[in-house]
């Protein structure tokens, strides 16, 4: 069982992470990783095999990875040997999107033959490059720059079980955090941390936050702490996508293809989307 925990905030993410993984070593595993975005939005991606101590090691306690916004993983390895090579975060071909996963792509053969019909090419034997791989094919194409966009379009696409934290280099500290079938938790932190948490079970957090709330089934969510907003998109029918901004609001209700309205002070807006 593998384990997530991402930060985004006014403190340097890496030891927060380290922090947090430790508390999940639990779940066992045979790699971790960690990928953490400066202020530029430049993603620097460190992954070691074996003990997480050998990864903070690495890092210097994190030190030596500087940047307030990351995602880190323990890996158990289910498609490919434990190696750097296949332990997350995985990357996409430009370095400008990295992924962390727990769960199973039930069709990421299919998926990966046919990207690499298109061009793409792969580093590792994971299910996970997958998905870096897809969202950097909508991204840089039918999504035009867009992440939720690509997000939502590759989620129609993937089956299985997942739960994402995923960076894009374009929008530095920003996590977007997906969950379908596998637990993922959202923590706000305050104080010296000020700022949010990802994680897939509570005991990652507890050092920063007792404020937490868990992902519903098909969701989105994206901290945005620079703009005080969090997104939170559920799936609804005929692909529909709710998106509700508001500084202290986690959690959307589904209201399939209406425009705007207000509930509360909170703003709520349709975004329809079509299986491509």
């Amino acid at each position: 069982m593998c384990g997530i925990v991402g930060f985004t905030g006014a403190a340097q993410a890496a030891p927060i992470l380290l922090d947090g993984l430790a508390k999940l070593e639990y779940r066992g595993y045979d790699s971790a990783g960690m990928a953490v975005q400066n202020a530029a939005g430049k993603i620097e991606v460190v992954k070691a095999k074996g003990r997480l101590k050998v990864l903070s090691e690495m890092t210097d306690g994190g030190s030596a990875v500087p940047g307030s916004c990351g995602i880190g993983h323990t890996r158990w390895a289910t498609h490919g040997e434990p190696s750097v090579v296949n332990a997350h975060p995985h990357y996409s071909r430009d370095q400008k999107i990295a992924v962390v996963h727990n769960g199973i792509i039930e069709n990421y053969q299919e998926i990966k033959e046919r990207l690499i019909n298109k061009g793409f090419s792969f580093v590792s034997q994971t299910d996970t490059e997958v998905v870096a791989q897809l969202l950097d094919y909508y991204y840089m194409g039918e999504s035009a720059g867009n992440a939720l966009d690509a997000i939502t379009r590759m989620m129609l696409h993937v089956r299985g079980s997942y739960a994402l934290g995923v960076l894009f280099a374009d929008e530095p500290g920003v996590i977007y955090a997906v969950r379908k079938d596998s637990p993922l938790i959202i923590g706000r932190c305050d104080g010296e941390y000020e700022g949010h948490m990802i994680a897939s079970d509570v005991p990652a957090v507890l050092n920063y936050t007792r404020n937490v709330v868990y992902i519903d089934n098909q969701e989105i969510s994206s901290d945005r702490l620079a703009e005080e907003v969090q997104s939170i998109v559920k799936q609804a029918p005929r692909q529909a996508f709710v998106i509700r901004a508001s500084k202290d609001v986690y959690y959307s209700e589904v209201i399939a293809l209406l425009d705007m309205l207000k509930v509360n002070g909170a703003k709520y807006i349709s975004v329809a989307t079509e299986r491509k």
